[in-house]
């Protein structure tokens, strides 16, 4: 078994950590993932999904508030495993393992270096993505590609269903990958600077939507930030969340809202947006029909 110590936080990294566990490849020595954060209204702490799963196999855990100065208190090992950690890892705890560290980065490096690779290649509405494994250095996924794969994007994936994709995808390859590049069958490939492009961290307000863009940008929007930060517009001063819409090829002048044949439309530049499912500021989810039967008043009127 190969000694690792593995690093992440989120729900993607928890999917690749499951499937470490189960291929019987690694000896995890240490899951290293955020501390527990207060949610909701409540600000209740939740534990990350890596230490849900991690709890689940007995896996030995920490949670440093920041690795700054930190030490690892672990016997000589292999490799780290790196995958949606989410804060700066120094560059000692980097080369602190016997052959450095790696990181799954769903993109094609270096293409979409960043944090949020996945839901920007929705919002772009790009056909093709993929996952990167690369070997760690002190710039943001800047390293030497050890593996790529393509991956096409079905036009009706969001970045839920992409994210669970790319993290089988992900597994499937870092079981591969390992193994060949510690036995030396792998020869790191440099990524090239002159191609890369970034990505950034998504706020709560880049979720607004213009309807000076198309029906097919929004829906893009739509795709890439259903997770979060979520679609809004506001209409009367309030704002409404877009929990699921769909493009439709009707015309109506771009903010307005039509209500015809039990659909809520909106116009776009090209095209419009059907309006499934809604949320009121303040009120609880609704379907169109329920939003008719209250909201009919706002049949024609504009976003602002």
């Amino acid at each position: 078994m190969i000694p690792i110590v593995f690093f992440g936080t989120y729900k993607f990294a928890s999917a690749i950590l499951e499937s470490i566990v189960r291929s019987g490849l690694f000896e995890i020595r240490a899951v290293i993932t955020q501390p527990d954060r207060p949610i909701g209204r409540h600000q209740e702490l939740q534990k990350s999904p890596v230490k849900i799963l991690a709890e689940k196999h007995n896996l030995t855990i920490e949670q440093p508030e920041s690795l700054k100065g930190y030490t690892l208190h672990v016997a000589p090992y292999t490799l780290n495993i790196v995958v949606e950690y989410g804060l700066i890892i120094p560059q000692g705890i980097l080369d602190s393992s016997e052959r450095g560290s790696i990181n799954i980065h769903p993109s094609l490096l270096p293409k979409y270096r960043g944090p949020s690779p996945i839901q920007s290649v929705l919002i772009n509405g790009d056909n093709e993505t993929g996952v990167s494994i690369m070997l760690m250095d002190k710039k943001m996924d800047h390293g030497p590609i050890l593996s790529q794969k393509k991956f096409s994007i079905d036009p009706a994936d969001t970045y839920t269903t992409l994210a669970d994709k790319l993290s089988t995808l992900s597994a499937e390859m870092l079981i591969e990958t390992v193994p060949k590049f510690l036995n030396g069958e792998i020869e790191p490939e440099v990524q090239i600077d002159e191609n890369a492009t970034f990505c950034k961290i998504l706020e709560k307000d880049d979720g607004l939507v213009d309807f000076e863009r198309t029906a097919e940008e929004i829906f893009n929007q739509f795709r890439g930030m259903i997770v979060w930060p979520g679609i809004h517009a506001y209409l009367e001063g309030k704002r409404m969340k877009f929990l699921d819409i769909r493009p439709v090829d009707l015309q109506i002048a771009p903010g307005v809202i039509k209500i015809q044949d039990e659909k809520v439309s909106v116009g776009c530049r090209t095209g419009s947006i059907e309006l499934v499912k809604i949320q009121m500021e303040g009120k609880k989810p609704m379907g169109a029909p329920e939003f008719i039967n209250g909201y009919n008043k706002f049949n024609g009127l504009k976003f602002n």
